[in-house]
């Protein structure tokens, strides 16, 4: 049957967005490449037949889920996008680019004389990441109104929405410009290479010849990648 030859293709997930382009440069580097391969075309699947090889471009959030469900093989996504997803995948390789961590955020005007934030029952936090934020919130020993947002979370605080945020940051920059100041960090991000349970088992020699050459290209760049 027709999804049945499909599904002996190798088939990755990649992320849309700020992860694309070194996903797929990691993947060239690796003899993985695919010219049409494109984060901003129309067409979000691409099959090389030659090498039985397929790529599905995806929301971030949601590669863990294509992943756990068979979908695809493999993602290559950040490890903030696990995190908040919990699928059951493994976890092979991090790949070192796209770093950032989460933080915790508060306007600079609700702190107290001494820089301090006051933590209260009943905060609002203002995030992407609800499970990430309901976790930090818990091991605080406090309860909060987790409210989610899909984008722009500075906004929030700023218009009486929330009274701090929980976000993804790299520079720090976006904070500054809205005069965020940080509280605290947690859990530092990284993209990773992510694997479906049982194509671990049915496709290993294909998926570890990938392992493998990523480990080399990452080796002779220092462990890094753009």
């Amino acid at each position: 049957m027709p999804m049945q030859e499909l599904n002996t293709l190798l088939t990755i997930a990649l992320p849309k967005g700020k992860l694309f382009e070194p996903a797929k440069t990691l993947l060239e580097q690796c003899g993985y490449g695919y010219p049409e391969l494109s984060d901003q075309a129309r067409t979000l699947i691409f099959e090389d037949q030659e090498r039985q090889r397929k790529y599905i471009i995806c929301r971030p959030t949601d590669i863990p889920t294509y992943v756990e469900h068979g979908a695809a093989d493999l993602g290559i996504v950040g490890k903030d996008s696990i995190w908040e997803a919990n699928k059951n995948v493994y976890e092979l390789v991090d790949l070192k680019f796209g770093y950032c961590r989460f933080a915790a955020a508060a306007p600079r005007a609700a702190l107290a004389a001494d820089g301090s934030f006051p933590w209260r029952q009943g905060l609002r936090i203002a995030t992407k990441f609800p499970a990430v934020a309901q976790e930090y919130i818990r091991q605080k020993g406090l309860q909060a109104e987790i409210i989610k947002l899909h984008g722009n979370i500075e906004l929030a605080p700023l218009v009486g929405l929330a009274d701090l945020v929980i976000d993804i940051v790299s520079s720090g920059r976006t904070l500054k410009e809205n005069d965020l100041v940080p509280l605290e960090f947690m859990g530092e991000a990284t993209a990773r290479l992510i694997v479906n349970r049982a194509s671990y088992r049915l496709k290993s020699r294909e998926i570890n010849e990938l392992v493998g050459k990523i480990k080399r290209v990452l080796e002779t760049e220092g462990g890094e990648l753009s």
